[in-house]
């Protein structure tokens, strides 16, 4: 069972618990090469190679391939198709193997996210103004000034502020932390670092976990920072970087239902000691930790030490994960009921065009969603190429994909 949402006094903190169990998460390593003689390995490794750089470069236009016809003569469309290879290949690079995890920004990673969903779906409203502008000669379209400023990934605004500038609001949390550790001449100890930390998310900037799983809005790390209101482990992850910030390490893993966070110590029996009323686990986690109908009460230092800590990818592949089903539960919504483990409907003839759009017991999904939840599974592969249910996950995606494509545009394509 989930965790209670927390309260927001300088003594609790968040608990995190976004993942479902119809799409399950698992941490995984990369390096199970072997047992497999040197020729299969790297036959294998090379078809994985080419089916990420597939999936890196191959994503955007695909996701602009139904409506570029009717916006190949607007000049904004273009701009938009680059930003939308641009912050995929910059989300690439990110979390690149070849990099250390510690050097991997989960902040910069969620923000190139962000950046190409929200170019995609300014291309779409490019595609339908000018689709107006051409139907009713004299009619403007919908696109905004802000729209008219992207130039590039870095430059492009997300809710009134570029890349860096969400950055630098994290930097701002950090310093308020310091300000008020100085103000009340507090010392540098672990408890009142984090009581710290506590009072500023959570009392001063009045950050809290949204009880509102299914909008977008909470699970985006840039709408999270302009709003307050949070899924629980964009919060989570909040409070590791500003941690961060001010040279504290703060690591985590999943329990259960629960991803729960705190800070890298080589006594894990001192996060259980109780000082005025809480532990420091409880203090960063919140009432989960207390809560008996949770795998995380039965905790304690000796099995803390045997959970195996989320990596910076791991944490980025649960908010991945995160936002596949919820684009997912957001296409299906017409068609009550409708799961990527659903049985697969019969493949009819590839030439019976009739048949396929005309059949009324073909699902409903809504093709803007359908495509984040596919864009998103996408990346979610790059950053974990053998997750097998994330494979299975995105080719019921790209199948359901098939009814929405010949519905909405009666033209057959393969899918590979």
């Amino acid at each position: 069972m989930a965790c209670l949402p927390p309260l927001m006094t300088s003594s609790t903190a968040i608990c995190s618990a976004d993942c479902d169990d119809r799409l399950p998460y698992r941490s995984l390593r990369y390096d199970r090469w072997n047992g497999c003689d040197e020729k299969n390995t790297k036959s294998t490794r090379s078809k994985y190679q080419r089916r990420r750089r597939s999936l890196v470069l191959g994503s955007a236009s695909s996701a602009s391939a139904s409506a570029s016809a009717s916006a190949s003569a607007s000049p904004r469309s273009h701009i938009y198709q680059q930003v939308l290879k641009a912050a995929r290949q910059k989300f690439t690079q990110e979390i690149s193997f070849q990099s250390k995890d510690k050097d991997v920004s989960l902040a910069k990673a969620l923000l190139y996210i962000a950046a190409e969903d929200e170019a995609f779906m300014a291309f779409n409203r490019e595609t339908d103004a000018f689709s107006i502008h051409n139907e009713r000669k004299g009619v403007s379209g919908s696109s905004t000034s802000q729209d008219l400023a992207w130039n590039t990934v870095e430059g492009m605004s997300l809710a009134g502020k570029n890349i860096h500038e969400w950055q630098a609001e994290l930097d701002a949390i950090a310093k308020e932390v310091e300000a008020e550790l100085i103000s009340k001449d507090i010392g540098c100890h672990l408890a009142q670092v984090l009581e710290a930390v506590n009072v500023v998310l959570f009392e001063s900037r009045g950050f809290r976990r949204s009880p509102v799983l299914g909008d977008a809005k909470n699970s985006y790390l840039h709408l999270v920072l302009s709003s307050g209101s949070g899924i629980a482990i964009m919060l989570s992850i909040i409070y590791i970087e500003v941690c961060r910030r001010l040279s504290l390490t703060i690591v985590g893993s999943r329990v259960g239902e629960e991803f729960l966070i705190w800070p890298q110590t080589g006594y894990p029996e001192e996060l259980f000691k109780v000082t005025s009323g809480h532990s420091l686990f409880a203090i960063v986690n919140g009432r989960c930790v207390e809560d008996p109908r949770s795998k995380a009460s039965d905790l304690t230092s000796n099995s803390l030490s045997g959970l195996e800590i989320a990596t910076n990818r791991d944490i980025i592949g649960i908010a991945l994960a995160n936002l596949v089903r919820l684009h997912w539960k957001h296409a299906s919504r017409s068609t009550h009921g409708l799961m990527l483990t659903s049985p697969l409907r019969h493949v009819h003839n590839a030439h019976d065009k009739l048949y396929k759009i005309t059949d009324s017991k073909a699902p409903l999904l809504r093709p803007q969603e359908l495509r984040l939840a596919i864009m998103a599974s996408e990346r979610l592969l790059i950053l974990q190429p053998h997750n097998w249910a994330s494979r299975r996950d995105h080719g019921m995606m790209l199948y359901y994909n098939r009814y929405v494509y010949y519905r909405f545009t009666q033209i057959d394509f393969e899918i590979s």
